[in-house]
């Protein structure tokens, strides 16, 4: 039997340039990682991560009519009441560590 086999896969360039990058930065060949991910689905008998919806869609305020904007600023005034808020630096500090910035 063969040691290795040849993948042909279509990806999205961006998609490519993105994931690539971050593997570069952690000095993982393309090929190991997906390796590891075919490794991953045959220990966990299925793909080793959730796949599903996120549970609540963006707002794109932008196209919101001011009824809609009064209900969702009412949702954020009633989360803020309510002690559901996190300090503006932690937030930023997330988005820059989830962006790598």
């Amino acid at each position: 039997m063969a040691k290795t086999a040849n993948l042909y896969a279509r990806i999205e360039p961006e998609v490519k340039e993105q994931a690539e990058s971050i593997l570069t930065a952690l000095g993982i060949p393309v090929s190991n990682a997906i390796n590891m991910f075919y490794k991953q689905i045959i220990l966990q008998r299925g793909i080793p991560f959730e796949i599903k919806l996120p549970q609540a869609k963006i707002v794109d305020m932008s196209r919101l009519t001011p009824q809609e904007l009064d209900v969702e600023l009412e949702k954020g005034y009633q989360d803020v009441l309510a002690g559901r808020t996190e300090p503006a630096g932690k937030v930023f500090e997330g988005i820059r560590k989830d962006y790598g910035i």
